[in-house]
Formats: structure tokens, sequence, C-alpha cells
């Protein structure tokens, strides 16, 4: 081959090489990528140490809260009543609550607002029954906030269509249904023989 090819092939291959570091080109919001990976593993630990403090302090002052029984909170208070309310200590519904968040796809920036989804993985423990597990949806809306990340909404939802606590409720009815009939069948036996006496 002579010179003029090899350089030909030489430039070729750096163009190449150059279009393929293009794909490659550094993400401009990496840094905030960070932030918001970081923010979401704390909004998870504080949930799993059954902290409503931990979990507001991430959060803006005018939060939204959407939860999984429908529940809207509005504000730092609202979302920490709730919490006190539902977890925890003697007259709440829930002993414990973890969880583990998954993100879906990286965040979507809007200059200094992010909107992220993912999944969650539930384990929910009531003081009145065994424990349950439920796999979530969740959604938020974060804004940069004098240099930090806080939550400003967030939304939580399930299947109510086809979960755990339905297929349950309908194995109930099952039994129910399965001990009302040889409960029937029983009696009608008693009474068969009482009349032959």
């Amino acid at each position: 081959m002579n010179l003029s090819g090899k350089v030909f092939l030489l430039a070729a291959a750096m163009t190449a090489a150059l279009h393929a570091g293009a794909g490659f080109a550094a993400d401009a919001r990496e840094e905030d990528r960070k932030l918001l990976r970081v923010l979401m593993a704390e909004a998870e630990a504080g949930i799993n140490a059954q902290s409503a403090d931990r979990l507001i302090a991430l959060m803006t002052d005018d939060v939204t809260v959407t939860w999984l029984n429908a529940e809207v909170s509005r504000g730092k208070a609202e979302v920490k009543g709730y919490y006190q309310r539902m977890v925890g200590g003697p007259g709440t519904i829930l002993k414990k609550y973890v969880t583990k968040v998954s993100l879906g796809k990286p965040a979507r920036f809007y200059g200094d607002i992010a909107i992220a989804d993912g999944k969650a993985a539930d384990e929910f423990h009531p003081h009145t029954r065994g424990e349950f597990r439920l796999d979530s949806n969740w959604s938020s809306t974060m804004a940069k906030v004098d240099g930090q990340w806080k939550i400003v909404a967030l939304h939580l939802s399930t299947n109510v269509f086809t979960n755990p606590l339905l297929a349950e409720a309908e194995q109930m009815v099952y039994y129910a249904a399965g001990g009302g009939l040889l409960a029937g069948l029983v009696l009608m036996f008693l009474i068969l023989r009482l009349r032959r006496r």
C-alpha cells in the first residue's frame, strides 16, 4: 500500500474514532444525577429507619405526597403527621414499613427541575396481621433549591386490580365458601338423622 493509501486509512480510522467518541460524550448533568441518586438512597434509608424527620429533611416545605392508599399530604407537617399516624407506635396501622427502590430510567432535567420514576419492593408489617409485600411504582419531581436537590412532589401507586392482598382476599372467599358448604352438609346430615329417630 502506498503512502497516500495509508494516510487515507489513518484519516478514516481517526474520523470513525471521533464519531464513536461523540456517542460517549460526558453527560453535562452527571453531577446532578449523582446527587439525585444520593437523595433516592437517603429517602429509602429514612423510610427503612422509620424516621419521618429524616424523610422530610429531603423535601421542600410545600411538598405534595400521594401515598399508596391515595391519601394526599401537603407540606412537611402533613407528611410527618401521616407517617406518625401510620407507622410505629400504639394506635398506628403498621409496626414497620420497609422498601427497596430502584430507578426506572435516568432523570429528565428541565433547568433546575428533575423528574424521575422507578419501582419499589415494599414490605408492610401491620399490627393486626402478618406481613405482606407489594410491588409499587413511584414518580418524583425534584427541584434544586439553594444548591441542594429537594423533593417537591412524590407519587406512589400499586396495581389495584392484581396484588397479594386481593389474591389473599379471593383465597379467603374460597375458604369461606368451602367452610359454609361443609357446615351446610353437616347440618343437613344431622337434621336427616334426627328425623329418622
